[in-house]
């Protein structure tokens, strides 16, 4: 196997390397782009790690508790999205007037609903959500460079079908802050998540009896070993993910979004080419219009996805987890282009992904953030039951 042949000094080089790519494109964006475009860089650098040392993930953690009812981590996302809100909610409320940023709100209609849907079966057959994409791409995962890949077609293909979509019967976007008032709406939502979290632990504990810890505690001795070399504690990663939100929110003035870089690399891509992406509504005005027409190191979301697969090689080589050697399968190879395209397809659709839309959508108070979460894990759930037809799975147990 090729792990048998590894030596603790290929880690020590990839850390290295890593570590001087981090620098160097920090330095070069302090020095090239104007404003704090550099600190996104690195709060994105920052996510890398705590994804990678976390094993914060969706995919993995929906299919399991489809599948075993083991809710772990479906908690720790409940967690986060509490956290995040009680974080973001005063802040967006206008709380301190100086401050302005702009919440994660989108239109309530069909988009979202196919889109999220979308993206649930894409998230299972590509393997990995927005973040977990990134972030396993970071660690040297083969097939998820060919996820990727396709993500960014899928999501260009949306920007060119989205004003389509948004000629459906829909609504406008919907903010509870603005409806109800921030204090109010926030224990709106602290009631409906924790709510949500109770479902969640009752159907576990039928299922298998007990219910596991989201964990934070780790003893002492291992502090540090495992600080820097990973195994986090799921609570060190939504308290490291929420704080790195906050960052991003007060540096960027927007919350944490991630595939909206996808299609922006896949419509400069097509320019490049010969392509007229600038003929498509999507990208004929405003912000979109503009990211177009400048440096891809300009875009806030394309730096901070750059940090996220930088820091996640980082953590990877800390951890001695990276790992680029993989064979694979002609139906994984097939699993991670449909899976692909329906993730990039999906998010454009439903304006994000399992950050852009359900955590930085929920945490900002916007309607459409809950309408992603439910149609996207229905869209799981079909996932889980294609991949058993196809046989990556096996059939799940019937409990009585």
């Amino acid at each position: 196997m090729k792990s048998a042949v590894r030596s603790k000094s290929t880690d020590q080089t990839v850390v290295l390397m890593a570590s001087l790519a981090i620098f160097a494109i920090a330095l070069f964006v302090q020095q090239a782009i104007a404003g704090l475009q550099y600190l996104t860089f690195i709060i994105g650098v920052g996510l890398g790690v705590t994804l990678m040392h976390a094993a914060f993930g969706f995919s993995g953690s929906w299919r399991m508790f489809i599948r075993e009812r083991d809710g772990k981590g479906v908690r720790a996302h409940i967690f986060l999205l509490g956290l995040t809100s009680l974080l973001f909610f005063p802040l967006l409320g206008q709380v301190f007037p100086s401050f302005q940023a702009s919440a994660a709100l989108a239109p309530v209609g069909t988009s979202v609903l196919v889109g999220a849907f979308l993206f649930g079966i894409g998230m299972q057959l590509g393997g990995g959500c927005g973040s977990g994409t990134l972030y396993t791409m970071g660690q040297g995962q083969i097939d998820m460079l060919i996820t990727l890949t396709f993500f960014i077609v899928g999501a260009t293909l949306g920007s060119a079908h989205l004003h389509w979509w948004l000629s459906l019967p829909g609504f406008r976007s919907i903010s509870v802050i603005e409806y109800f008032g921030w204090w109010q709406a926030l224990v709106l939502q602290i009631i409906v998540l924790g709510v949500l979290y109770t479902v969640v632990r009752v159907l576990e504990l039928r299922r298998k009896g007990s219910v596991d810890p989201v964990a934070f505690y780790v003893p002492a001795e291992e502090f540090n070993q495992r600080l820097i070399h990973g195994q986090w504690p799921l609570l060190w990663g939504v308290f490291a993910l929420a704080l790195l939100n906050l960052a991003t929110l007060i540096v960027a003035g927007h919350p944490w979004s991630v595939t909206y870089a996808f299609g922006l690399w896949g419509a400069k891509l097509w320019s490049a080419v010969g392509g007229d992406p600038g003929s498509w509504a999507y990208w004929s005005s405003g912000y979109t219009a503009h990211s177009l027409k400048s440096s891809v190191l300009a875009d806030t979301t394309s730096l901070m996805d750059f940090g996220i697969i930088l820091g996640a090689l980082l953590a990877a080589a800390l951890a001695d987890k990276f790992a680029p050697a993989m064979k694979l399968s002609g139906l994984r190879i097939m699993t991670a282009i449909v899976g692909g395209l329906l993730l990039g397809y999906g998010a454009r659709l439903s304006f994000g992904c399992n950050i852009g839309a359900l955590v930085a959508g929920v945490s900002s108070g916007s309607l459409h953030g809950w309408l992603w979460l439910v149609a996207a894990f229905c869209g799981g759930i079909a996932g889980v039951y294609i991949r058993i037809w196809l046989k990556l799975d096996k059939p799940m147990v019937s409990h009585a």
